[in-house]
This record gives C-alpha cells, sequence and structure tokens, in this order.
C-alpha cells in the first residue's frame, strides 16, 4: 500500500471532487490512492467513502495550515472550488491562492485542476453585448477560475488545466421539462434556437481526471477541455420525449428576460449561456469528445445519462 501514489482530492464529498474519488477506489491496481479532503470528515458522504477506503482528512480553505497538511505526502491532486457555495469571486480567488501555495510547499507532482475559460479573453467588460458582475466579470465562476490558471504556472507546479461545462445533473436540480398550461412538457432554457449546448456527467469530470493522472507526464502543462455531448436546445428536448414517452418541446428564453428572473444567479446563469451561445465555435469547438472518450471510456453521452435518471422526471 505504501507504494501506491497519494491523490488528494479536494471537495471530495462533492460531484466532482466524489467522481475521481470513487473512480480511483474503484481500480485498486491502478497504483493510486485517495486522499479525501473534506471540511467535515463526519459527514454522510466522508464516511461512505472512507468504507470504500480511502483516507478521509480535514481541509478546509479558510484554515490554509488544514490544507498544507492534507497535501503532505502526496504525489498529486485534484483540486475544485466551489464558487455557488458563497457566489463570491473574490472568495473562490482566495481559496485558489491557499490551493495554490499548498500544491507548491507540498512539491506536488501532477495537479488536475477543475477551471473553466476566462470569458474575458473573447468577450472585453466594454463590450454591451453582457452586464458586468462583481465590478469585473462578465461570468465570476468562470473568469476567476481562468484568470487563476496563471498561478499554478508561475508557481512552477506540474498541472493539468481541466476546463469542464454544464452538468447534466443541472437539468434535475434546475432546468428539469415543466409542464405548461396546455399540459405540454417544456424544456425552457436561455439558449437559442440552434446553438450547442456542451454538457457532461459531473462524475465523468473526475474520471477523466482520473485518466489525466495515469497518463501522468504527458498531460503537465496542457488544457483538456471536456464534454459528454454537444446538442442544440431542440436535440434534448427530443431526448426527454423518447426517454419519458411524451412530447418535450423545447423553449427558448431570451437571455435578457431570463436576467431578469427574480433568484440568486439568474443574470450570471444568463451571462453563462450567452457567452454559450456568442462563442459555440471555441467553447464547443475545444471539446473534443474523442479524446475525451480515451481518457474515460466510461463517458456518458446523454441518452446513456438519460436513460439512468429518467425516473428523476416522471411526476408521480
Amino acid at each position: 500500500m505504501s507504494e501506491q501514489k497519494i491523490i488528494a482530492v479536494a471537495g471530495a464529498t462533492g460531484a466532482q471532487g466524489g467522481g475521481i474519488a470513487r473512480a480511483i477506489l474503484a481500480e485498486p491496481g491502478s497504483g493510486f490512492t485517495v486522499r479525501a479532503l473534506t471540511r467535515d470528515p463526519e459527514s454522510a458522504a466522508a464516511k461512505e467513502l472512507a468504507a470504500l477506503g480511502a483516507e478521509v482528512v480535514r481541509a478546509d480553505f479558510y484554515d490554509e495550515a488544514s490544507v498544507h497538511s492534507a497535501f503532505a505526502g502526496a504525489y498529486g491532486a485534484f483540486l475544485v472550488t466551489n464558487f455557488w457555495a458563497h457566489g463570491s469571486a473574490d472568495k473562490e480567488r482566495e481559496e485558489i491562492e491557499v490551493l495554490v501555495r499548498a500544491a507548491k510547499a507540498a512539491d506536488l507532482q501532477h495537479v488536475v485542476w477543475s477551471t473553466l475559460e476566462d470569458t474575458r479573453e473573447l468577450l472585453p467588460l466594454d463590450d454591451p453585448r453582457m452586464p458586468v458582475l462583481q465590478e469585473r466579470y462578465n461570468v465570476p465562476h468562470f473568469d476567476v477560475k481562468g484568470a487563476a490558471n496563471e498561478l499554478f504556472t508561475e508557481a512552477g507546479i506540474p498541472t493539468t488545466f481541466l476546463n469542464t461545462t454544464y452538468y447534466f445533473q443541472s437539468f434535475i436540480s434546475f432546468f428539469a421539462p415543466k409542464r405548461g398550461e396546455d399540459g405540454v412538457l417544456a424544456l425552457s432554457l436561455p439558449l437559442e434556437d440552434g446553438k450547442l449546448l456542451s454538457g457532461i456527467d459531473s462524475e465523468d469530470i473526475g474520471r477523466t481526471a482520473f485518466g489525466i493522472l495515469k497518463r501522468g507526464k504527458e498531460f503537465v502543462g496542457r488544457t483538456v477541455s471536456i464534454a459528454g455531448a454537444h446538442l442544440t436546445g431542440a436535440q434534448y428536448a427530443e431526448k426527454f420525449s423518447a426517454a419519458l414517452g411524451e412530447p418535450v418541446r423545447f423553449q427558448s428564453v431570451p437571455y435578457d428576460l431570463f436576467r431578469t428572473f427574480d433568484f440568486p444567479g439568474a443574470v450570471e446563469i444568463a451571462n453563462m449561456f450567452h457567452y454559450y451561445g456568442d462563442f459555440e465555435a471555441e467553447f464547443t469547438g475545444a471539446r473534443d469528445l474523442d479524446l475525451v472518450r480515451e481518457l474515460n471510456p466510461a463517458l456518458k453521452d446523454f441518452d446513456t445519462w438519460l436513460a439512468a435518471n429518467a425516473a428523476e422526471f416522471r411526476e408521480s
């Protein structure tokens, strides 16, 4: 066991971190083992990972010493931050800086950093098509991660930059088809007709990260942009129709209308979809499904994911 390479997994009880932790633990002959980082080692999710064979340790991004301790002796790490836990780009930047300092101090040999594009590289803040948020971002949870990529490079940390995308799970938690007044189910998204939405099963983010770690130094310094499917809103609706056994129509919600919706994050989500649409060639085009499948042969397309989750959408 001592010969196994320890991978410190940030956010191990969350969607992405849990995905890589379970992937590693399911392959005991891989040469890797999991050190699961969590704020609460006594949580049910943490205990579940421990039962699967993970070493569970306490680590809190706001207790930097605990992060340094959690990284000590590890070979590598999967690093992720959760903007939506607080909604502050400034706080997320602080969290990333802690991770960078701890990874540098521990002399990690390979870090997979879960990140996103900095939208400002294609859409300057003075472009009038979308409002500026938190004073200096188009899509804060994208931009702050993308801008922080340079911190890993400047620190000399051997890093693979893993650009993620929309979770298929968001259809369950947020964008599930809803029955309209006419009785027909509608899939409503702030996505223009004909535009592609790249999506992925959140578990596949971690599984792909594990594939990168297994390939090793080959991927250090590289950016890998991932997805499990590229589909239009109408195509997603068609697949929902097949899975649910009744018509589901796609309803495109204008970006500006979505920005007026009364819930936290409405403007940011509208900006995100606006970016998806206006920069489809760059965003979707960067996500090579063949490469992702090479790294993660178990990659789920939307049909496979929906077949496994269709019960979540059926009305009682």
